[in-house]
This record gives structure tokens, C-alpha cells and sequence, in this order.
């Protein structure tokens, strides 16, 4: 079974809307305004990229990525890596031809059976509404989130406020950084 990872900059208040700068929210490019860079807080990022064998997004972040991701040289290893979108509305039409393998999911079932295929570990980036319904069906097995001292208020939140059972994770890695960053690394406790 493939491992998925939820990967997230994320507010200490759970919000993970436009970290980069995106349209239409308040705070906006959040993780650039009001936080000093320290390029070893990011070393998460190119592991990411390494270590990946596959990503997954949401239709929002795929809209969101898709026009600059596949030009990024911080993002080149992701072009050569096969892309799911999760998405009831987008057809094969709508796919950008300049990022390799893309593939439309139209279910978490689907999700599930790509879990089930041989194959390392799937990364999901932003997707929150994705990442609710990924983990509230328990389909989501590590997240590496890069925490930000910040209290942001209102946004779209990484995790999901269904009423369910309490789901246990163990932190497997961490580190503060001198900007107050912080990384963690949870796996899942099932």
C-alpha cells in the first residue's frame, strides 16, 4: 500500500488559505509578509520532491499550480512525476499539456484503489477541502506540515471539523528554526 502525505504551511491556528499569495484572502501571502526566510525550514520541500512518486491535488490547487508549477525550477522533479487531480467537474480538456501525466480522479474510491497500486509514497500539497474529505476517510497516512507563528483567524483550515473519534498521530520528526518556524512530521496511529 502507498503512503499519502498531506504537506501544508500552516498557520499555528490550522489555516493553510493562500500561503503564496493567491487572490480573494485577506492575509494573503501570509508566509512571505510577516516571517524572516531560513532556507533550512524549506529542506522539508526538496525531500518532498525526492522521496515522492506520485502527487495528488484537489481541483483548486491544480488550477492554483498548474499555470506556474510546471515552469518552476523549485518544482522540477514534480513535472516528471505522475499528477491526480481529484475533481468532479474537470475534464481531460481542462489539463495544462505542459506537466507530464495527468490523471482525473472522480471519487475517494479511486484515491483509495491508487493507495492499493504498487508504487512509493503520494504527496498531496494544499487541497483543503481534499484533505477534510481524505482524512475523515481515514486515507491520509503522514502529514509534514510547516507551522508558522501566526494566528491568521479566518481562512480555509487543513483539517477537517467533522464530528468523529479522535485520531491519534505520532510526531516521527521536528525542528524549530531560528524564525520561529516549526516542522512536523506526524504519522497517522492507526
Amino acid at each position: 500500500m502507498r503512503t499519502l502525505i498531506s504537506s501544508a504551511f500552516v498557520s499555528l491556528d490550522g489555516v493553510v488559505e493562500a500561503p503564496g499569495g493567491e487572490e480573494g484572502y485577506r492575509n494573503s501571502g501570509w508566509t512571505f509578509k510577516d516571517v524572516d526566510f531560513v532556507p533550512e525550514a524549506y529542506e522539508i520541500k526538496a525531500r518532498e520532491q525526492e522521496e515522492a512518486e506520485a502527487v495528488l491535488l484537489g481541483r483548486v490547487s491544480y488550477e492554483a499550480f498548474s499555470p506556474v508549477w510546471p515552469g518552476m525550477a523549485d518544482f522540477a522533479r514534480y513535472k516528471e512525476l505522475p499528477k491526480y487531480v481529484v475533481s468532479t467537474t474537470l475534464t481531460d480538456g481542462d489539463l495544462v499539456t505542459d506537466w507530464g501525466d495527468i490523471t482525473i480522479l472522480r471519487s475517494l474510491d479511486e484515491v483509495a484503489a491508487l493507495k492499493e497500486t504498487d508504487g512509493g509514497p503520494i504527496i498531496m500539497h494544499g487541497s483543503a477541502a481534499l484533505n477534510h474529505a481524505l482524512s475523515d476517510a481515514g486515507l491520509i497516512d503522514r502529514y509534514h506540515l510547516v507551522v508558522f507563528p501566526l494566528l491568521l483567524g479566518a481562512g480555509k483550515r487543513l483539517f477537517s471539523t467533522s464530528d468523529k473519534d479522535t485520531q491519534k498521530l505520532k510526531l516521527v520528526e521536528h525542528e524549530v528554526f531560528s524564525n520561529g518556524l516549526q516542522k512536523q512530521i506526524l504519522d497517522v496511529v492507526r
